[in-house]
């Protein structure tokens, strides 16, 4: 529909969080295996990532990344 905005996704799968962030499924089970993966919820026996998790999750690298080029 025109001027509506479409409703933003409030979980992420492994792939989908992936493809959104521009990094592959091994760098994110890297992450995830050195503690620098957002937060994921297990729901059945698929891992999900909140939205908030992403968005913190983009604010911790930012800063990161951040104090590393100063």
């Amino acid at each position: 529909m025109k001027g509506q905005e479409s409703p933003q996704q409030e979980a992420f799968t492994v792939a989908s969080f992936c493809k959104a962030h521009g990094i592959s499924k091994g760098m994110f089970y890297v992450l995830l295996e050195d503690g620098s993966a957002p937060a994921t919820m297990l729901v059945g026996r698929r891992r999900l990532i909140s939205r908030e998790a992403a968005e913190k999750w983009r604010e911790r690298m930012t800063k990161i990344t951040s104090q590393k080029a100063a």
